[in-house]
């Protein structure tokens, strides 16, 4: 048996078991995304209320666990939760930016990618909204986990 990230973890449950972690739609920034989870560089996500509440989704908590999917819906990564904050957008604060991995130095740009992103054609769809928007008063929901195992074969 390969120990996981930290050897004192319990190995993680069948995949098949875990809910599904999703990060953006398939494409090119889920495999960047992806790829920073993997590597270590992304420890917190952003995600918004509304977004869970159309989906019927609860909030993640703390200890939870979930497998990453890549765009190819490969699992590829076990996460746990080790934190949750629901926030106006208006006060993500920069240690949330840098830790999301996403080479953003600063709120403001971190901001305008990710309003790029929620203002989509994609977003809009899986929202049912086509003039969805958000604004500084908009609940979002902050993530921070820990990467428990990578799953990729050893050999590829």
């Amino acid at each position: 048996m390969t120990p996981g990230p930290a050897s004192s973890d319990p190995p993680p449950k069948d995949p098949a078991t875990l809910p599904r972690a999703e990060f953006a739609f398939p494409g090119p920034l889920r495999d960047r995304l992806v790829r920073a989870i993997l590597d270590g560089s992304k420890t917190t996500t952003t995600g918004l209320l509304v977004d869970y509440e159309h989906e019927g989704e609860p909030l993640p908590r703390a200890g939870s666990r979930a497998v990453v999917v890549d765009s190819h819906d490969r699992p590829v990564a076990v996460i746990e939760v080790t934190g949750v904050r629901v926030v106006p957008l208006g006060q993500v604060d920069l240690a949330h930016v840098l830790d999301e991995g996403e080479g953003y130095a600063d709120v403001a740009a971190w901001r305008a990618g990710h309003e790029r992103f929620w203002h989509g054609e994609e977003m809009r769809a899986a929202l049912g909204d086509p003039e969805f928007t958000v604004d500084d008063g908009t609940p979002a929901v902050l993530e921070r986990f820990r990467l428990v195992a990578d799953l990729r074969p050893a050999d590829g």
